[in-house]
């Protein structure tokens, strides 16, 4: 195993690299929580140029002293995932949900004391981060914490969070979004709404994502 990579980024520095991107945007979106905000963070956007998506994972890989492996939750962090572990000089597993639970398949398997680091993209909830950290430590691993693109959460998350960028928004359940009620058209652009526009007020249209 190699050591990560010195890197040295300022949130200023990556919030204007997210905006050349076109990755923060505003409107009215349905988010994988389930939950309606006027921010969404296209990450594809940052993730679809190497060279950037690889920028970033040196920046994160260099938080962490001697990881040993990086579990991302699939789909959406996989790729962020293996750039962090490929900056790192560790290995890239990823956890899947399999009836309701994320759990370690494929022959992915953390040894007891290996020093593990969960990576997200964007934690809101932060549901699925929580519970790939609990994953690794329930195996044995010892879980670094977590580190994501983006931190929009506004709740305690019990589990330690580091993030390349703070983005604060507005978020409110479907039943109380003032959006909704201004009959502004919502848009769902995560991974796991992917039957395009949602008409205002109209949530059930698509069913909200398990991970946040």
């Amino acid at each position: 195993m190699s050591g990560p990579a010195s890197a040295s980024m300022t949130e200023q520095e990556a919030r204007l690299l997210f905006e050349r991107c076109g990755a923060i945007l505003s409107g009215h979106f349905l988010l994988s929580s389930g939950r309606h905000s006027d921010r969404y963070v296209e990450k594809a956007r940052v993730l679809e140029r190497p060279d950037v998506a690889m920028a970033l994972a040196r920046e994160i890989a260099s938080w962490y002293p001697a990881v040993d492996a990086v579990v991302a939750p699939a789909v959406g962090a996989v790729a962020l995932g293996f750039a962090v572990a490929l900056a790192a000089g560790a290995r890239s597993l990823f956890a899947e949900r399999e009836e309701g639970v994320m759990r370690l398949r494929r022959g992915f398997v953390l040894a007891p004391g290996e020093r593990a680091l969960v990576v997200e993209d964007v934690v809101t909830t932060g549901g699925s981060a929580r519970e790939v950290f609990d994953l690794v430590a329930g195996s044995g691993a010892h879980p670094l914490g977590v580190a994501a693109l983006i931190d929009r959460s506004s709740q305690p998350l019990g589990f330690p969070l580091r993030a390349i960028l703070r983005v604060e928004a507005s978020t409110w359940p479907p039943e109380s979004c003032p959006l909704c009620r201004a009959r502004v058209p919502i848009q769902s652009p995560g991974s796991r709404h992917l039957g395009g526009p949602v008409g205002a007020g109209s949530e059930g249209q698509a069913e909200p994502s398990s991970r946040s």
